[in-house]
């Protein structure tokens, strides 16, 4: 019998334990990331995304600190890459080796994936997502003149440069992406949501953008073009929930793509932490596939429907 094809998102914040942010201390929680996507892929075909907040943050930090006119600083879209590629070694060797501690042999693979975004998205006009360091009020603006940044001031903490985060409308490798599944390889794909790109207007060619795309998005988005049978939200609480944080907390498990949609108009979820979640997970479901929320402890759990916040069509 074919296996289930699965898509699984890991956060940015999924490598890092108590905000150690050190190669070595993330390679650690990759090893355990690694053993339990080894152990699923006996069951399951299993394409790996995930975020990079923390670690494009710091890319950026040194980018930006060390910037000289020998050495410019490298743009955005490709710190992102740099990153897909930096947590992509990480998790593809920690897969590997937890296959080669059974004396077994797995193909894996890290694809430095570009997605495809509408240049007149209207998030280009209006830039929400923080990236790299904190400055103060005065370092910014000084900044946001010599450079064209967007800053502005984030919780209280100072000012930091604000970019674009615009929808995936395609992944560029998605063709690639799908022969290596088919070939039996666990691949990590549109790593820190893939690196933005959009298509000229004569030319049709690709051309990079500095804008950072939703991971949760750009997981769905390859979900539904490779066919998958799973999208998968590993986030770091085992369900969504209403109420969150309060006395009134209550743990949502199964979820009509209805339900899922009145919960997200009525307010339920925070912008940028359970929402974009919620609506990649019920965009998915509306395939009439799966989609689910849930920790990673609990994933093995979930995929069986037992655990987690499980959102389908019905």
């Amino acid at each position: 019998m074919a296996k289930k094809r699965v898509v699984i998102a890991l956060g940015g914040n999924a490598l890092q334990k108590n905000g150690e942010v050190s190669a070595e201390a993330q390679k650690k929680v990759a090893e355990k990331v690694g053993e339990l996507i080894a152990e699923l892929s006996k069951k399951y075909e299993i394409i790996v995304a995930h975020g990079n907040g923390p670690q494009v943050g710091n890319i950026l930090i040194h980018e930006e600190t060390a910037s000289s006119e020998k050495a410019p600083a490298m743009p955005l879209e490709t710190a992102v890459a740099m990153s897909q590629g930096q947590i992509g070694y990480w998790l593809s060797q920690s897969i590997s080796n937890a296959f080669t501690r059974e004396g077994k042999y797995k193909k894996v693979a890290t694809v430095v994936t570009q997605v495809e975004v509408d240049k007149n998205d209207p998030a280009f006009k209006n830039p929400t997502k923080p990236v790299g360091q904190f400055y103060s009020e005065k370092e910014a603006l000084k900044l946001a003149k010599e450079k064209g940044w967007v800053v502005k001031e984030d919780s209280g903490r100072g000012f930091r440069r604000v970019v674009p985060s615009p929808k995936p409308k395609g992944i560029v490798e998605k063709r690639e992406i799908l022969d290596l599944v088919r070939a039996g390889t666990i691949v990590i794909a549109v790593g820190g949501g893939g690196v933005p790109v959009y298509r000229t207007k004569i030319l049709r060619v690709l051309k990079g953008v500095d804008a950072v795309i939703d991971k949760d998005f750009a997981a769905e988005k390859l979900a539904e073009l490779i066919k998958a049978d799973y999208f998968v939200s590993v986030t770091a609480v085992s369900n969504a929930c209403l109420n969150f944080g309060t006395p009134e907390e209550i743990k949502l498990e199964k979820l009509t793509v209805k339900e899922a949609e009145n919960y997200a108009k009525a307010g339920y979820f925070k912008p940028g932490s359970m929402l974009p979640k919620i609506t990649a997970a019920t965009e998915f479901a509306k395939l009439g596939k799966t989609g689910i929320i849930c920790s990673l402890e609990n994933l093995e759990l979930a995929l069986k429907e037992k655990s987690g916040t499980i959102i389908e069509k019905r």
